[in-house]
């Protein structure tokens, strides 16, 4: 089954690689944030499945949230500068931005739900290649829609992409 995880890795390198626009700073800022959400699905699998800890998915929720406010938010007010003033402003000009913020902030919870049931029911790893495939879908949507630009190489790559993670579904179905 891991031998599937092969086309996968090297479909994103691959199309990272033949990207028109590729920065290295971007690469290595993309490979951290895909190390660090690695190191968290496996948490949160470890703490879902453990029987001293008895969390579910929705405890789990309660407990992460507050902790990834604690982090992201003195991060947001450092590098975003006056976010708050900003969109106090905007909030003042047109009333609509609230209900589009907390319609964001309800799509964000079902988002972080399903992510942990989905971990709770299958794994870390299959929600791992999950995210992979998602990303591959999203630039192919990228290119039908905004018409970005993309070489062969890089469509190679994307297709090698959703290859392994077609292989790698194929060989967990085989395996149950």
């Amino acid at each position: 089954m891991y031998v599937t995880l092969i086309p996968v890795v090297a479909g994103v390198i691959i199309a990272s690689g033949a990207e028109p626009s590729f920065n290295l700073f971007g690469f290595v800022m993309c490979v951290s944030a895909t190390a660090a959400r690695a190191f968290k699905s496996v948490l949160q699998a470890i703490l879902l499945s453990s029987e001293q800890e008895k969390l579910n998915s929705m405890n789990l929720l309660m407990y992460m949230a507050p902790i990834a406010l604690a982090i992201l938010l003195p991060a947001t007010l450092l590098t975003e500068g006056n976010v708050l003033g900003v969109t106090v402003a905007l909030a003042r000009k047109d009333v609509k931005i609230v209900y589009y913020l907390l319609f964001n902030s309800s799509l964000a919870y079902l988002v972080n739900l399903t992510n942990f049931l989905v971990t709770k029911h299958t794994s870390a790893l299959t929600l791992q290649v999950l995210g992979n495939a998602k990303g591959a879908v999203a630039v192919v949507v990228s290119i039908l829609i905004f018409r970005n630009p993309v070489s062969f190489v890089g469509m190679l790559g994307y297709s090698l992409t959703v290859l392994g993670v077609v292989l790698y579904s194929e060989s967990k179905q085989g395996n149950k």
